[in-house]
């Protein structure tokens, strides 16, 4: 596939840990931009319903995502946790149009999402173990093994590299959100100042 990263837009790409709070820091940076229409929140695909998790997206079954595959309907794609998660091709126009279009990602599908967009930025929210762990089992989707597994898998380390900002989110939640709308405001202004 095709990079379209020589555009003027950017894309920021959202990745962490279960339970680390990456749907809360965006929701707050979706409300913090809600005046904004250069910056665009992603609404990926899922072979999820509509009602599991807090964010929101397109839910289609198995069979859907498939086809919408098969037909060219994804910028990119991945699949992780069991289920199909699908970026919409015209993600990648907005993008090369010049807006700032962030998305919910995987670190372990950051390969392809470079791949298919060029040059990207990463977001890696993090938390502390013990906050993770609490977060996890307050949501009560997973039996007590299944949270352990996920705070015990090995993932990919995206940690190093100049397109990657860290931030923890171990805390109060406006706190990260204040750092991501600032991560978001510097490379608004980068594209401003290249145009």
């Amino acid at each position: 596939m095709t990079g379209v990263g020589q555009g003027r837009g950017a894309l920021i790409v959202v990745v962490g840990p279960s339970g680390a709070g990456k749907d809360s820091v965006m929701g707050f940076a979706a409300h913090h931009f809600a005046h904004r229409p250069d910056i665009l929140f992603v609404r990926r695909v899922i072979t999820r319903p509509s009602d599991a998790g807090s964010e929101v997206h397109e839910s289609v079954s198995a069979a859907e995502f498939e086809n919408m595959s098969r037909n060219g309907a994804f910028a990119v794609s991945w699949q992780a946790h069991g289920l199909s998660y699908g970026v919409p091709v015209e993600i990648a126009d907005r993008v090369t149009s010049g807006m700032t279009a962030i998305v919910n990602g995987s670190r372990a599908a950051l390969p392809a999402i470079r791949s298919a967009f060029g040059t990207i930025a990463v977001a890696l929210v993090t938390a502390d173990p013990a906050v993770l762990a609490k977060r996890l089992a307050e949501r009560g989707r997973e039996s007590e093994e299944d949270v352990l597994r996920r705070l015990t898998r090995q993932t990919p380390d995206v940690v190093a590299g100049p397109d990657v900002t860290v931030i923890d989110n171990s805390g109060r939640l406006d706190v990260a959100g204040q750092r991501f709308v600032a991560l978001v405001e510097r490379h608004c202004a980068a594209l401003h100042h290249t145009a």
